[in-house]
């Protein structure tokens, strides 16, 4: 018995198979292709595609415990929706799904209401599984590290209500700890949802201020032009309706935010055992790299 990261070679999910690995547990990639993902020593990669069920039955055979990362993209709901069906045929019953902080407040924005989805069929079906549901990871800012240095302008346009950034490491960390928990059990625990987030929340000003300090000098926000957004987007090659995904993501953002229920993060570093990082180390780490 082993468990399986699907989205195994992207932000979170390399993590999550690298914080597993040095754990000691036996883990399992899905791949596309084994032999082309860069994985460490005793992971196993299975081929698999997330539209392709008889790969997934194929990859879940005697898999015990399972974590569950879609990609951004245009059918992300049935990929979802799939995967955990063969879960529940093959017998899995336990889980590990990301999902997306405040997914039922962004009706409008496809992929969070994908995810929204998701989580309801966790909860009618009563799957044994952990909903992970992160805010605006910091490493986003890495792809625009270049325009805030070149330019002296913070271009995400995250407006004014507030979001509670959180590091991809955090969230691999509690994924990698809630999957130990459940894979070590020996009966299937009750579902759990964590909003994953970070213990400061920043607006695209107080963003930009982060950036001025750590660069020592005048770093100025964006504004909230989201039409802006999704036209940049298309010229750096982004497919147009990944864009249009995530200008409706970034109106959203401006109107409702991305705040942690109360008490989410104290409840999120006693399973870490540590204090969540914080984005200002987060930014002053990517200055010293540069």
């Amino acid at each position: 018995m082993s468990i399986l990261v699907i989205g195994s070679t992207g932000t979170i999910g390399s993590l999550v198979v690298q914080g597993l690995a040095k754990q000691g547990a036996k883990v399992s990639a899905m791949v596309r292709q084994v032999g082309k993902a860069s994985l460490p020593p005793g992971v196993q990669g299975i081929a698999g595609d997330l539209t392709d069920v008889a790969t997934l039955r194929k990859a879940m055979a005697g898999v015990r415990t399972l974590f569950l990362l879609n990609a951004l993209s245009a059918d992300e709901l049935t990929q979802a929706l799939q995967a955990l069906n063969v879960a529940r045929e093959v017998g899995i019953q336990r889980i590990v799904y990301l999902s997306v902080i405040n997914a039922d407040q962004y009706p409008d924005v496809p992929h969070f209401a994908s995810k929204h989805t998701v989580e309801r069929m966790i909860e009618q079906l009563q799957l044994p599984a952990t909903i992970l549901r992160p805010a605006y990871f910091m490493q986003n800012d890495i792809a625009i590290q270049p325009v805030i240095e070149a330019y002296g302008v913070f271009p995400m346009p995250i407006g004014s209500k507030g979001v509670a950034m959180v590091d991809a490491r955090d969230i691999a960390d509690i994924a990698v700890a809630e999957l130990l928990r459940r894979d070590r059990t020996a009966e299937p625990l009750p579902a759990l949802t964590l909003d994953v987030a970070g213990n400061e929340v920043f607006t695209g000003e107080t963003a930009a201020a982060v950036w001025s300090q750590a660069l020592g000098r005048q770093i100025h926000y964006g504004g909230n032009d989201v039409n802006a957004f999704e036209a940049q987007l298309i010229q750096n090659q982004v497919p147009a309706w990944m864009a249009y995904d995530l200008r409706l993501m970034m109106n959203r953002i401006q109107q409702v935010g991305q705040i942690p229920a109360e008490g989410a993060v104290q409840q999120l570093e006693q399973i870490l055992g540590h204090p969540m990082r914080r984005y200002q180390a987060f930014v002053a780490e990517r200055v010293r790299k540069a």
